[in-house]
């Protein structure tokens, strides 16, 4: 296993998390308690030290065996859980940002764990309810606590991410560490925007579904039908996926790898700071996986995916790159901008 620090905390994690999100049963698929303790021996007999969970993830159940699993080596591992989504849609007050939802989730997930502090707590989606002032304030006098140490921040506009820091940084309150994002050969978008905001705050970077909910294992190119419905119903996944996932089997086949590990070490030689959260039905899919921290893709591997996998930056990005815009800016003189 190889290790970073996580953005400004100064954690010491692992390249790769493990995802929780399928300890349990309770939403009709996952592992049970034995193969989910299969999972964590896998990731943690690698060196893995960084686990993600969250307090709404089969119904308290991830909690509850990532509490039991750590129990003996709590010391050396960083636990991270969630809150926001709705743990009783019978009660408006149990999902949200909101100061209430906070309180009572974080003691919820203390208590699910059997832990007495959680190393970092996540707004796992923002709910546009709230004033980013506000909830910064709540955070910080949350890990003045010591119940929660550090904070992150997922599934966000950058703008509010900013802007939180910012109040944050102005007030010398706690400040996320890191962000959480959906990021893949298949879903890029993250690149315009919330990405280089990670960077300029010295944020970590989290991506869930690095293997784009299992298309990018190659498995199925054999099964076109499956592949289309897929394509069809969710919306992370764009039409060039066939192409993207045969690029992704194609490099693997030359280098005698798995897709999977493919797909991981292109995100993790995008940046020292990004680290996929892997996730799966098995231990040994996670002990596969793991292996992905010692690939070195090659630059010829590198420009191949980035070709294939490429996206629109939008505007502004696309209009401020053009020659005709830098001209107009730079006039005749030219310098690097690649700073």
């Amino acid at each position: 296993m190889k290790y970073t620090v996580l953005g400004n905390s100064g954690l010491r994690v692992s390249r790769l998390c493990l995802g929780t999100m399928t300890f349990g049963t309770e939403w009709g698929y996952g592992a049970d308690r034995e193969e989910s303790k299969n999972q964590f021996d896998a990731f943690v007999g690698a060196g893995g030290n960084f686990i993600d969970t969250a307090n709404y993830y089969t119904k308290g159940t991830s909690e509850k065996y990532v509490g039991e699993f750590v129990h003996s080596n709590r010391e050396e591992l960083v636990i991270a859980t969630k809150y926001t989504l709705n743990t009783n849609a019978a009660n408006l007050n149990t999902g949200g940002n909101h100061k209430k939802n906070l309180v009572q989730a974080v003691e919820s997930s203390l208590n699910n764990m059997k832990l007495d502090y959680i190393d970092i707590l996540w707004v796992h989606v923002w709910d546009f309810t709230v004033r980013p002032q506000e909830l910064m304030r709540w955070l910080n006098d949350l890990t003045a606590t010591s119940k929660v140490l550090h904070i992150g921040i997922s599934d966000t506009p950058a703008w509010i991410m900013a802007t939180c820091n910012t109040l944050a940084e102005c007030n010398a309150w706690e400040q996320f560490s890191a962000i959480q994002v959906e990021y893949s050969l298949l879903q890029r978008t993250p690149e315009r925007d919330l990405l280089p905001m990670a960077k300029t705050f010295n944020m970590g970077v989290t991506a869930w579904s690095p293997l784009a909910a299992g298309l990018l294992t190659g498995k199925y190119l054999t099964n076109r039908e499956e592949n289309s419905r897929i394509a069809e119903d969710s919306n992370r996944i764009k039409n060039r996926n066939v192409a993207v996932e045969q690029a992704v089997v194609d490099v693997a086949n030359e280098i005698t790898e798995e897709p999977a590990n493919v797909a991981l070490a292109w995100i993790l030689q995008q940046n020292n700071s990004y680290i996929p959260i892997i996730g799966a039905r098995t231990g040994a899919q996670i002990a596969s996986n793991t292996k992905a921290v010692e690939l070195v893709l090659d630059q010829n591997h590198i420009d191949k995916l980035n070709e294939v996998s490429k996206i629109s930056m939008g505007f502004p990005h696309d209009f401020v790159s053009t020659d005709s815009v830098k001209n107009v800016i730079f006039g005749e003189k030219k310098f690097d901008l690649n700073r």
